[in-house]
């Protein structure tokens, strides 16, 4: 390069004093508008002040009293994400008032294809529930009735019968009703979320579960010991179609394609998966998991990223892991005695898993999809099917064999509650639930 080149490019390199204060002017500004969207960012997407729990209280911690035990923290490691009700990645634009209302007939588009649970984030409440009281439905299979339990205070507030052996309290595609499956009593009861109140009872075959076309325009009554999936109308339960399953013995759980147009379900007697075409209500695919005596597949829950299938497989004792797209089995990732309820946290990081048989919950990493951490339960404890606080500090769950439901602090898993309850607790459903709309169990929202 030439003198005059290099004098021309030091003179370039010149700046006035001037220049610089308005350039070191500008900076600022710009970092204090970084910071106040920050700070809207994080308001929007905490845990807020919860919904109401019918007393004036709050959802989540804050209005826990009667702490009782601990937890412990066991596990291969102490690393991983934080567990709890995090904020982190991106939050929807959605109104100040919650979500609207959906119209059933076509199935809503994700928020983000990145994570399929970005609708249940803390506080993300649509707006026909944000009144509604903060409650634990609790199905008593062995006592043929609901417990209702205040969030607030971990006591019962009310119980009320229904059909014979209750198997678990599903919410409507709507939000607006919750149903009660009992399979023996071939009946569901609807309960008013808005009140808690029971209401009427409808008659349907052999409802051990219940799930809806993610276009909210049929129920799915999961037929256990008849082997079939019974596509109905989702108000009166009149029945549409009936889906033939000969091939998965013991049928009970499922979840969707991020899409909402497949289904995967658990045989839980065979040993194998079905995958199931909710458009053309037909079985497309069988999976083998192991051969019958050796596998008892339960609970199925989509990765974030709608990439991976997770199974609990209550007697290989862990989670299956299958690729959502090929449909092939990834691997068994041990988590420990009973696997049997999944559960993914609402910042969409940890998915927790509940060990039936030894009373524990593991916490798996979705980011390396293996378990960072281990909590015990003190005590005799059979932690079974539940779901989480609006806010997604608590994690609630049924005491299977033990005739309790339990309480956890997803910040320490410490013990907040034991709440005796009813025989043979089973799928409870926690309401409110942030989301849009229902494709049903426990509580499936997205």
């Amino acid at each position: 390069m030439s003198r005059r080149g290099r004098r021309v490019r030091r003179r370039s390199r010149r700046v006035s004093p001037a220049v610089i204060r308005r350039r070191r002017a500008a900076l600022a500004t710009a970092l204090a508008l970084l910071v106040v969207v920050i700070a809207i960012a994080l308001t929007s997407c905490g845990g807020g002040s919860g919904p109401s729990n019918g007393t004036g209280g709050t959802t989540g911690m804050s209005g826990m009293k009667g702490m009782t035990g601990t937890a412990g923290s066991h596990g291969a490691s102490s690393t991983g994400p934080a567990p709890g009700g995090g904020s982190a990645g991106r939050t929807p634009a959605i109104p100040p008032l919650g979500f609207a209302a959906l119209a059933p007939g076509s199935i809503p588009p994700l928020l983000d294809p990145a994570n399929v649970y970005l609708a249940e984030r803390p506080g993300l409440l649509a707006a026909a529930v944000k009144h509604d009281p903060a409650l634990v439905y609790v199905p008593n299979s062995g006592s043929d009735r609901v417990d209702v339990i205040s969030q607030a205070s971990g006591r019962i507030v009310r119980s009320f019968p229904v059909g014979h052996e209750p198997q678990h309290v599903t919410p409507s595609w709507d939000l607006r009703t919750l149903w009660v499956s009992s399979d023996l009593g071939n009946s569901v009861r609807q309960v008013d979320p808005r009140t808690g109140q029971a209401g009427a009872t409808l008659p349907v075959l052999d409802p051990y579960n219940l799930y809806f076309t993610a276009d909210g325009r049929r129920a799915i009554v999961v037929a256990e010991a008849h082997r079939e999936l019974d596509f109905r109308d989702p108000h009166t339960m009149r029945l549409l179609h009936a889906l033939p399953t000969p091939q998965c013995a013991g049928i009970d759980h499922a979840d969707y394609t991020a899409d909402g147009r497949t289904a995967l379900f658990s045989c839980e007697f065979g040993g194998n998966m079905i995958v199931v075409d909710l458009v053309g209500e037909r079985v497309v695919k069988t999976i083998r998991l192991r051969p019958a005596a050796m596998s008892m597949p339960q609970d199925v829950k989509l990765s974030p990223d709608g990439r991976t299938f997770y199974v609990a497989d209550m007697m290989s004792n862990g989670v299956w892991l299958i690729d959502a797209r090929t449909w092939k089995v990834i691997r068994l990732q041990p988590t420990g005695q009973g696997t049997h309820g999944l559960y993914p946290s609402r910042d969409a990081r940890t998915l927790y898993v509940t060990n039936r048989g030894e009373g524990s919950i593991s916490l798996i990493s979705f980011a390396t999809r293996r378990p960072y951490r281990r909590w015990q339960l003190p005590g005799h404890a059979s932690p079974d099917m539940g779901g989480l606080s609006a806010d997604g500090r608590v994690l609630w769950l049924s005491g299977r064999y033990s005739s309790e439901v339990y309480a956890i602090d997803t910040r320490s898993g410490r013990l907040l509650h034991r709440i005796p309850v009813g025989s043979g607790p089973h799928g409870l459903a926690v309401w409110p639930q942030p989301g849009r709309y229902s494709i049903g169990h426990t509580g499936i929202l997205r």
